[in-house]
């Protein structure tokens, strides 16, 4: 199982708390690529709740991840 942010992007719209199960009904529903469906068949997790994405996959970047400053624009 691997994670990049793209593949990790198509569950930003996920309805969050979720179970596993929910999330790959969510994938397969919202068109997202393969790779997204396997990636959580693969979670051992049955029956847990995700709260968000970082439940899922902790390195997923925050927007206070980046060096943007809003003020300037």
């Amino acid at each position: 199982m691997y994670w990049t942010l793209e593949l990790a992007m198509h569950l930003e719209d996920a309805p969050f708390p979720a179970t596993r199960d929910e999330l790959i009904d969510f994938a397969i529903r919202s068109g997202s690529p393969l790779e997204v469906i396997e990636n959580l068949q693969e979670m051992e997790e049955e029956g847990e709740l995700f709260d968000s994405i970082e439940d899922i996959w902790p390195d997923y970047p925050r927007k206070d991840d980046f060096l943007f400053n809003e003020d300037e624009y």
